[in-house]
């Protein structure tokens, strides 16, 4: 028992990280830097259930790799059951983990978070294979999942990679991309000209529209085509208008000379 104890507060032997006390202080102190709502880390820790079950599953996670399986899945369980977020406790997650507002987040057993990472809430991060082995996907540091977006599969999300609320990405991202749609596609690979907190983009809600672009586009190619009929349909008039009055000084000449003297 004193062994488990042990490795609920202080780092593991092998494989070194930091202590239980120090990671859940870091995912308390990260709240307030992507939340304005958040006020101190005294309200943070006692009304947010992303922080509640982030915490639970720091416990479970150790006694999970402890062993102690059944234990692991109880705490996880309870987690779950006070915060509304189902997280395995075979999930690795990495440190200042942020789940905003919490509701409904889903990640399954084989799922692996990197650091600085931001769900909101409706998040599943969810396999699509029964078989055992690795079948959730991987955040890599800085990514930031819109709400109720689903990561379904083994696939890698580059760092840095945001995607769309209520996206479904099924397939891997490089990084510094913006993914949306179902299933999701990249819309922006550069993230120049972004607000960055902590070197995160939390302007997820500025999703760029390729069909508003592309009508866009359109209508601007209308509008120049347009201008540019009418120009040649002004100037055919004054051509014939010019044609007229050649025809008519002409007529004048040829009635003028064949006039008797």
């Amino acid at each position: 028992m004193t062994d488990v104890v042990t490795q609920l507060v202080e780092p593991g032997v092998d494989a070194p990280e930091p202590s239980l006390l120090r990671l859940i202080r870091e995912d308390i102190g990260c709240v307030r830097q992507r939340d304005p709502a958040a006020r101190s880390e005294v309200e943070t820790l006692l009304t947010y259930p992303g922080v509640h079950a982030l915490i639970w599953h720091r416990i479970a996670h150790r006694l999970w790799r402890a062993g102690l399986r059944f234990p692991g899945r109880l705490v996880s369980w309870f987690g779950r059951f006070v915060s509304n977020v189902d997280i395995h406790p075979g999930a690795r997650i990495g440190r200042r983990f942020f789940i905003d507002h919490g509701a409904g987040v889903v990640i399954g057993e084989t799922a692996e978070i990197g650091d600085d990472v931001t769900l909101y809430h409706g998040v599943t991060l969810g396999g699509t294979s029964w078989s055992p082995g690795k079948r959730h996907p991987t955040l890599e540091d800085r990514v930031v999942v819109g709400a109720g977006a689903k990561i379904l599969g083994p696939i890698t999300l580059g760092r840095g990679t945001r995607v769309g609320a209520n996206s479904v990405v099924i397939e891997g991202t490089p990084p510094e991309v913006t993914v949306v749609g179902i299933p999701a596609r990249v819309v922006r690979r550069e993230s120049t000209h972004r607000r960055m907190v902590g070197g995160i983009d939390l302007d997820h809600h500025l999703m760029p529209d390729p069909v508003g672009e592309a009508i866009s586009v359109v209508l601007d190619r209308v509008e120049f085509l347009e201008t540019r009929l009418s120009h040649m349909q002004k100037r055919l008039r004054d051509e014939a208008g010019q044609g007229r009055e050649r025809a008519r000084d002409d007529s004048r000449i040829n009635i003028v000379e064949g006039e008797p003297s």
